[in-house]
């Protein structure tokens, strides 16, 4: 099974760019991890592609994840410490709860895309784009094969 399986090349390049476009008001990182299995907690395992990464190397802090394993259909979004200690409890589930419906629906990309967005607005909210902001983190989907 390979990432293009999933989400075919042009799709990879338009949640790229949704993310480039995300990330010009906010200094937040925005991140998507796609895998075909996860079966343990999806949580664990979001912290650790997250850890493996180095999302946690930000300058802010302020990176997030969304971390999809498609086979298993399992979904995680994850944030760092700075974002989780600003924005609202329960933020991440309810992101969870918009993007799983919409993945069911079939719209792999344009879920994601949509999530993306919706991402840079709050990280926008909160992190604000700054004049020396840099992007810190590829904007291209990861991807990985590990079982659990």
């Amino acid at each position: 099974m390979v990432l293009e399986d999933f989400i075919p090349l042009e799709g990879q390049r338009r949640i790229a760019e949704a993310i480039t476009v995300a990330e010009r008001c906010t200094s937040g990182e925005i991140c998507v991890h796609v895998t075909p299995h996860c079966r343990g907690d999806v949580m664990r395992r979001a912290e650790r592609v997250f850890n493996g990464l180095g999302l946690y190397a930000t300058r802010h802090r302020n990176a997030v994840l969304i971390f999809v394993a498609y086979d298993d259909r399992r979904l995680a979004i994850l944030g760092d410490t700075s974002i989780n200690a600003v924005v609202p409890k329960g933020l991440w589930d309810d992101e969870v709860r918009q993007l799983v419906q919409a993945l069911q629906e079939g719209k792999v990309v344009d879920a994601l895309c949509e999530s993306i967005a919706r991402m840079g607005d709050v990280l926008g909210k909160y992190f604000p784009a700054e004049p020396d902001d840099k992007n810190e983190l590829s904007n291209e989907v990861s991807y990985d094969e590990e079982v659990d």
